[in-house]
């Protein structure tokens, strides 16, 4: 048997709800889950929290493999070690002591399935007691005391006739429950090697790591966001194609302020074949120039509470498509029904934190008004797969 054991604490200092934070448009904790949920190898999947909202995260995808834990509120403190948590639940759940135990890290989002399928035929060869994955570098390292600790600084080497050295990644390790039950550690004995590639070097931990890491999740294409499935592309208007100002003029017209940006995005949308659609609750004359003036194909104004979701399936019967096609961007309270519904949700930078704050959401790096629909709309097409 093998049993794969993500740990994922709530409480992440540095990039608050790390752990569910859409990464490319995707909970990051879902990153490792769909790689083992894909690995035939693995028979069960633990998800070690203490957080209610990682729990409805991750129970709301429905997975096959993968189970809740609820772990102690002792080992989900800042200073708990990943072997308290991993040596709770082993006390607690009886296993076998030959059954395999991998121990993934969620900050390692670029582990693939391949990856877990390598390594665990690796070690079923019954060679090492313990494995861990690493990658390679070929970096110069130095000690404090000016001693150079892997290349013999006298005859500098060539980076491309240097073997380099193999650091230690944090993506996965694997081991026995017995083992880790009868030495306290993830790894001991004699610990063999599995070798990763070096574009997955990065573990999340500083903003800066994630926005590296959704770099190189695009670049070597590991995205896993289906966005060839969209078909339909629906927004708001207040707080989404405008910055939710509310102008008059003197004579107390009423003004709303959009951007062209947002315009080329509708057109983009429109020359890939997909559809586009305004949903909104205002019913105005301004709104209605502007949809004639993006071409868009569908417009329903005055769409109240609940309303908003009706008009998204009523959009989708007509074009033969489910929900699950369609991706919408909204800001407020009465978009949340929607936003929850759809197949990828999005909103600007500065929704309201309940909306930024909901499962699998895409937080746009631009505000409302200020071309986030141009930004949704290019990263939908940059993600076609």
């Amino acid at each position: 048997m093998v049993i794969a054991f993500i740990p994922v604490r709530g409480g992440s200092k540095s990039i608050p709800l790390k752990n569910i934070k859409p990464l490319c448009g995707k909970p990051l904790v879902c990153w490792n889950i769909e790689a083992l949920e894909a690995c035939e190898k693995v028979d069960k999947i633990i998800v070690a929290t203490d957080s209610a909202h990682i729990k409805d995260v991750v129970l709301s995808k429905k997975y096959k493999k993968t189970e809740i834990y609820d772990r102690d509120a002792e080992n989900a403190s800042d200073t708990a070690s990943t072997e308290s948590v991993m040596l709770e639940y082993l006390n607690k759940a009886n296993l076998p002591k030959d059954t395999i135990f991998i121990l993934a890290q969620a900050t390692s989002p670029l582990t693939q399935t391949i990856h877990f399928d390598e390594a665990l035929d690796y070690y079923s060869k019954g060679c090492f007691d313990s494995l861990l994955s690493c990658v390679r570098t070929k970096r110069f390292f130095w000690s404090e005391s000016g001693q150079s600790s892997n290349y013999d600084y006298a005859h500098r080497p060539r980076r491309q006739e240097f073997a380099g050295s193999l650091m230690e990644n944090g993506a996965f390790y694997i081991n026995t429950v017995g083992n880790i039950e009868n030495y306290g550690n993830r790894l001991h004995g004699n610990i063999g090697i599995y070798e990763m590639p070096q574009y997955t070097a990065t573990e999340i931990d500083e903003p800066d790591d994630w926005t590296y890491i959704e770099f190189l999740a695009k670049k070597y294409n590991l995205t896993n966001v289906n966005c060839e499935r969209i078909k339909l592309v629906l927004c708001d208007v207040d707080g989404v194609l405008t910055d939710s100002g509310m102008y008059y003029s003197e004579s107390g017209d009423e003004l709303k302020k959009f951007n062209t940006h947002d315009g080329m995005g509708f057109k983009l949308l429109r020359e890939a074949g997909i559809k586009t659609g305004i949903i909104t609750t205002e019913n105005t004359k301004i709104v209605e120039n502007r949809a004639k003036k993006l071409n868009v194909d569908y417009l329903y104004q005055g769409k109240r509470e609940g309303g908003k979701l009706e008009a998204a399936k009523e959009i989708c019967e007509k074009e033969g498509i489910s929900l699950n096609e369609a991706a919408y961007i909204g800001d407020d309270l009465n978009c949340m029904e929607l936003l929850s519904t759809v197949g990828i949700p999005a909103c600007p930078a500065d929704a309201l934190p309940a909306i930024k704050n909901l499962n699998g959401i895409m937080v746009l790096g631009k505000k409302g008004g200020e071309g986030a629909f141009r930004e949704f709309a290019e990263w939908l097409l940059e993600n076609k797969i």
